[in-house]
């Protein structure tokens, strides 16, 4: 499989994780290293190590109900055993109060980039997201 070919795929099962709910994918396909690091669109804004990083996508996945996402305007760009992916993004679905059972509609029109390593396969390092217009 061609390496742009493969890279995508691990950018949109880390998006699917948030559909299927399987979050063992999420340590499968991020790098469990120091070197990792993280930037999300959701609170808290500081930088993140792996396992903290872990721990938020999936209270973020787990919290959102109905969840789908658009990735558009990709741009992959390979330096041999590194990748650079820039892309926007589009996360909607209905986020879950289970205290207070309710739920609010969500639409977060975002960038995003992430940074792979390939190990000797493909393994996301960093990821940083955010939200346009905040």
């Amino acid at each position: 499989m061609e390496d742009k070919e493969a890279i995508i795929k691990i950018i949109e099962s880390f998006f699917e994780c948030g559909k299927t709910k399987d979050f063992a994918l999420l340590q499968k396909i991020q790098l469990n290293d120091p070197n990792f690091s993280s930037f999300s669109d959701v609170p808290p804004f500081d930088l993140k190590d792996f396992q903290t990083t872990i721990e938020l996508e999936e209270l973020k996945f787990v919290s959102i109900s109905d969840y789908d996402y658009q990735i558009k305007n990709t741009k992959i760009s390979v330096f041999n055993n590194t990748a650079v992916v820039a892309m926007e993004i589009n996360q909607k679905g209905l986020l879950v109060d289970t205290k207070a059972y309710t739920g609010e509609h969500i639409s977060i029109e975002g960038r995003a980039t992430f940074v792979l390593v390939k190990q000797p396969t493909w393994k996301i390092a960093h990821i940083h997201l955010s939200k346009i217009g905040v």
